[in-house]
C-alpha cells in the first residue's frame, strides 16, 4: 500500500453531533433492558431477496448469499486506481480500475476499523485488498487505509469503512449489492453511503399510517427498541443478533437533519466501540425487513419496536 496514506486509526475523522446541555432521559424506558430481538422477518428475509448476501457476522451463516456459480468469478484482489462513477440513482459511487462498485457493510466499524465479513460472507462480498489499490481522480489519499483481515491479508479501507465488491455485479457499473439486508451499500469517494435520494442525514415524512415518522439519510424507516435507556445516558440493549436485523443509525451532524427535535440530538459509543444515534437520547435503529424507502415492516415486531416521532416518542407503543 502507497506509504503516503495515513493510518485508518487516524484518518476515519470523528462525526460532528450536537451535545446538549438538557439531560437525557426525560422518558422512562419500560422492560428490564435484556435483549429481545423481536419476532421473525417478514416472508422472504431480509437479505434473500434478488440481490442475495446478508451477513450474520464473521464466519456465520449467510442467508439468501451469492451461489457458487455467481460467486467463482471474484475473490479478493486490488483495487488499482480507485475512481468515481457518477450513477442516475445515487449519485457519486467509488469504483475499483475495472469500473466495479465498491460497497461497505454496517456491521464493520471505522472508528477502528474493523471488517465482519469472512468466511462465506467474503465469497458474497470479496474484500478490496489494499496492496496496489491508488487514489484516482476525485478520491481523496487521505481517506486510503487498511485493516488486517483474520486471515493476516490487509483490506483497504476508505474514510475507516473495509471495502468490498459484490459477487453478483456482474459488468461494470452494476450497483445489484446495493441495500441488500439493509447493511450493505455503495462507497461514496468520502467512504460514507451512497444515497438513494438527497435526504439529509435524519428528517421526517408523513406515514399514511403512523402521521410524521423519522427516516435516515437513506429515506429508511427509523426505530426505537423499548427495552434500550435514555437516562442517565443511552443505552443499548440490541447487541448480537440482534444487530443483524436493526442495524443501528450513525451517527448525524445536528445541522444535517430536518424536522427532527434538537433536544438530546447525539450520539454515543456502545459497547463494541461502533457510534450510534440518538433522537432525544434514545438510541436509533433501521430494520433489515424494510427494502425500500416508506417501508414500516418494523413496526411494532415482538411488541417492543416502534417508529420514532420527531420528538423521539415511539408510535403506537403502549403508553410508557
Amino acid at each position: 500500500m502507497k506509504t503516503s496514506w495515513r493510518s485508518a486509526s487516524i484518518v476515519a475523522s470523528a462525526v460532528a453531533v450536537l451535545a446538549l446541555t438538557t439531560a437525557c432521559g426525560q422518558e422512562k424506558a419500560d422492560g428490564t433492558g435484556s435483549q429481545n430481538v423481536g419476532a421473525t422477518v417478514p416472508a422472504g428475509g431480509y437479505g434473500a431477496d434478488a440481490g442475495g448476501g446478508y451477513n450474520t457476522g464473521a464466519g456465520g451463516a449467510q442467508d439468501g448469499q451469492a451461489d457458487g456459480a455467481d460467486a467463482a468469478g471474484q475473490s479478493a484482489e486490488g483495487g488499482g486506481k480507485l475512481a468515481v462513477s457518477a450513477n442516475a440513482e445515487l449519485g457519486e459511487v467509488l469504483t475499483d480500475s475495472a469500473g466495479r462498485t465498491l460497497y461497505r457493510f454496517d456491521q464493520d466499524t471505522a472508528e477502528p476499523p474493523k471488517t465482519n465479513c469472512a468466511g462465506d460472507c467474503a465469497t458474497a462480498w470479496p474484500p478490496v485488498l489494499s496492496d496496489d489499490a491508488a487514489a484516482g481522480e476525485g478520491v481523496d489519499p487521505a481517506l486510503l487505509g487498511e485493516v488486517t483481515r483474520p486471515d493476516g491479508t490487509k483490506q483497504l479501507t476508505v474514510g475507516g469503512w473495509p471495502a468490498y465488491r459484490y459477487a453478483k455485479d456482474a459488468q461494470p457499473g452494476d450497483t445489484n449489492g446495493q441495500g441488500v439486508g439493509g447493511t450493505w451499500y455503495a462507497l461514496a469517494p468520502d467512504g460514507k453511503k451512497a444515497k438513494l435520494t438527497d435526504l439529509p442525514g435524519l428528517s421526517t415524512r408523513e406515514d399514511p399510517k403512523l402521521g410524521e415518522i423519522v427516516v435516515d439519510g437513506n429515506g429508511m424507516t427509523v426505530y426505537r427498541f423499548m427495552k434500550d435507556e435514555a437516562w442517565p445516558k443511552p443505552v443499548s440493549a440490541c447487541v448480537g443478533a440482534c444487530l443483524e436485523k436493526w442495524p443501528v443509525v450513525e451517527p448525524v451532524a445536528a445541522n444535517d437533519t430536518k424536522g427532527v427535535q434538537k433536544k438530546g440530538l447525539m450520539s454515543f459509543t456502545r459497547p463494541d466501540g461502533a457510534k450510534q444515534q440518538t433522537v432525544n437520547c434514545w438510541p436509533i435503529y433501521t430494520f433489515a425487513g424494510d427494502k425500500a424507502p416508506g417501508d414500516t415492516n418494523g413496526q411494532g415486531v415482538g411488541g417492543t419496536w416502534y417508529a420514532v416521532s420527531p420528538e423521539g416518542k415511539p408510535i403506537g407503543a403502549p403508553k410508557e
